[in-house]
């Protein structure tokens, strides 16, 4: 059987937090990347749609990940009910996150989901027994100030759909959690088809309840995409769609991969590199373009994700117990 290069017990401690760390700004990317690509499709398809085309996909690339990785029964499992309590929390953050994203730029959405660091640094300790250091907090707040200072709290930009992001953080930060758990007897691979073929099955359920439209608001964006009828892919769409599970493929794995060899309360904070991308992608897609106030916001976020590695880096040679 191949050996699994992703094999956490072969790893010392700080070679772990340097690969969650790597896998963490993979991911990251392609997430970020399939975001944009949902807002895009938003106005054509519903949601559930959407999540059906990416599910379909992300399982094919999935289970050549596990072929490779040492066959299927990789995906024989002795915790069905973790992954599925990971696949419907996924979906309520998924769901959350896409109708805030709906009705907000692109980068607010995002940094309002970004309480999703601060959620799993704190869940931390009381579920898993982890130490969270002084350092780490700091760092993970000073972050969370350059969220506050990007959403400008006080000018009326934000209304309650905001709140919805939130909830998706929450649900994610509970989801990574149990990620955690799971790592210590099923792989990245496995866990990410899981997800995936819970999507699926869910997105049918839904698509055959509601699919007809029959509940879309047509004076509210955030219900149009959720209730929209479903309709054929044509020409770019296709592609697009097809992308779209490519990426949360890729970006599945690679964030279930990293919460599954490094503490959640390491690589969380590293998660803040979506705040700059998002920017970018809202920039070059909607010509949404950040001021001054959302650059200073960025890098204390940025700033608090590299003084978390550095701590990180100075202990390198301890052992797995030290706090930072």
């Amino acid at each position: 059987m191949p050996q699994d290069n992703f094999q956490s017990g072969s790893l010392n401690p700080a070679q772990q937090t340097r690969l969650g760390i790597g896998c963490i700004f993979g991911g990251i990317l392609a997430l970020t990347s399939q975001d944009a690509l949902i807002k895009w499709l938003s106005g054509t398809f519903p949601l559930h749609e959407i999540m059906l085309a990416r599910s379909i996909i992300a399982i094919a690339i999935t289970l050549v990940i596990v072929k490779f990785e040492g066959g299927f029964s990789l995906l024989r499992t002795r915790r069905p009910i973790l992954h599925l309590a990971r696949a419907v929390l996924l979906i309520i953050a998924n769901t959350c996150f896409f109708i805030g994203v709906v009705s907000m730029p692109l980068a607010e959405a995002t940094a309002m989901f970004f309480m999703a660091p601060l959620f799993i640094t704190a869940l931390s300790a009381p579920l898993l027994r982890e130490r969270v250091g002084s350092h780490r907090w700091v760092a993970v707040l000073i972050g969370m100030t350059g969220m506050v200072v990007m959403l400008r709290p006080g000018q009326g930009s934000l209304d309650l759909v905001a709140l919805f992001p939130v909830g998706a953080a929450l649900a994610y930060a509970l989801l990574q959690i149990l990620t955690r758990r799971l790592g210590a007897t099923d792989r990245a691979s496995s866990m990410a088809f899981y997800v995936h073929f819970g999507f699926a099955i869910i997105s049918i359920v839904v698509g055959l309840v509601i699919g007809d439209g029959g509940f879309a608001d047509p004076e509210h964006p955030s219900l149009i995409f959720l209730f929209r009828p479903w309709s054929w892919p044509q020409g770019t769409d296709i592609t697009l769609l097809i992308g779209v599970g490519v990426l949360i493929g890729i970006g599945a794995y690679l964030l279930s991969q990293a919460y599954r060899v490094a503490q959640p309360a390491v690589v969380a904070p590293f998660e803040y590199v979506a705040l700059p991308l998002t920017l970018f992608w809202g920039a070059v897609i909607w010509g949404d373009r950040p001021d001054v106030m959302a650059a200073a916001g960025m890098a204390l976020i940025i700033g608090s994700g590299l003084y978390v590695f550095y701590r990180e880096t100075i202990h390198r040679g301890t052992s797995s117990s030290v706090v930072c």
